[in-house]
């Protein structure tokens, strides 16, 4: 078995999951709604499908020859973050303008946003090297990322433009940022962050029900609670495939930002360290090869893409576990959504790529 081998059957496993598991948290409200238990399974199978021929098609193109398209790519998810705000071209879903197109077939712009701009930074870092080590450059490139960040808070979309700052920063940080400008940029996205919570109300009910979910069980705790219900009583291995409580109606729409807890609950604990596991051997496999590699734009991207998922999966379980206040962010390869799926399989085809480059030791897997 070749040393990219158990990369691949790791995102395998993890898609295969993700679809038994959209299936099971997902029957009893499709089954509801749309008298068809299957609604959600059949729509994840097609993005399933999609996302392994963009998966399939990047793993084989070329890496380097992506540097080329980087810029247009940028521009492309600018102006698509402008339009979704437009009344008419932005889809309003949850009090969310977040998404552009016709019903099931639209997508989140700011998916495109994530995979751009890591590439985008990736290129900057690889071109020139140390620049970041100028207050000049540096400047420059946090107006440009504070534009980003700004657009996709206009939907409001927080969860998404935190995980993308948080990304960018250690991309940054690793390409030997002068310490005091790293600790300037935390001082100043921690009092962004606080501004944006408190002139939210929703936000600050978000942390009040993060300090104490059962000051308002019925509001803004209700989530968190019925997620401890899920994964409290779950023991080791949980309550059985297909048998969850928490599905029939407790839990809001379970399929998407909580599908961890359901898995934790018919899975158990012994479920939920394999996910866990599979997401660890995925995430420091990229990490490790970033180390090695020779090429400095390769090692960019590697690290920048492997960071986003950490983040992200890191978030979504700290979310669905209690230790971390709802954002409304999903669960990479296992939420229920095409944008998030296609655009995480996207990623990790350019991983692969990179990681059958000759320039990565094989022994580091």
């Amino acid at each position: 078995m070749k040393h990219y081998h158990k990369y691949v059957l790791a995102i395998i496993f993890l898609i295969i999951i993700g679809n038994l598991m959209v299936y099971s948290s997902s029957m009893v409200w499709a089954s509801y709604t749309y008298n068809n238990k299957y609604y959600y399974l059949i729509r994840q199978l097609i993005f399933t499908f999609i996302s392994l021929i963009f998966f399939i098609f990047f793993s084989n193109f070329n890496y380097n020859k992506i540097n080329k398209f980087i810029n247009p790519l940028m521009i492309i998810s600018i102006i698509l973050l402008i339009l979704v705000l437009i009344p008419g071209i932005g889809i309003l879903k949850n009090g969310a303008r977040s998404w552009i197109g016709i019903n099931d077939l639209s997508f989140q712009p700011s998916e495109i946003a994530k995979i751009a701009l890591i590439l985008f930074t990736a290129k900057f870092c690889a071109k020139n090297e140390g620049e970041f080590a100028k207050t000049k450059s540096l400047f420059f490139y946090t107006l440009f990322l504070i534009l980003i960040f700004g657009l996709i808070m206009l939907e409001p979309d927080f969860g998404s433009g935190f995980i993308l700052v948080i990304t960018i920063l250690m991309m940054m940080y690793k390409d030997l940022i002068k310490h005091r400008f790293i600790l300037i940029g935390i001082i100043l996205a921690l009092a962004a962050i606080t501004v944006l919570i408190i002139i939210a109300p929703y936000r600050m009910d978000r942390i009040n029900s993060y300090i104490n979910p059962w000051s308002d069980p019925l509001g803004s705790g209700f989530q968190i609670i019925q997620s401890l219900f899920s994964i409290s009583p779950s023991g080791l291995f949980g309550t059985g495939l297909f048998k969850s409580r928490q599905k029939f109606f407790f839990l809001p729409e379970p399929q998407t930002d909580f599908i961890f807890s359901i898995i934790i609950e018919e899975l158990g604990l012994i479920g939920g360290l394999i996910i866990i596991l599979a997401f660890f051997y995925i995430i420091f496999s990229g990490y490790r090869a970033s180390i090695t590699i020779s090429d400095p734009f390769g090692k960019n991207i590697l690290f920048g893409f492997s960071t986003l998922l950490f983040v992200q999966a890191f978030i979504n379980m700290g979310v669905v576990t209690g230790l971390l206040p709802v954002t409304g962010i999903t669960l990479p390869f296992l939420s229920y959504g095409g944008s998030s799926l296609i655009i995480t399989m996207s990623m990790m085809g350019i991983n692969l790529n990179i990681l059958k480059s000759k320039a990565i030791m094989p022994y580091l897997f």
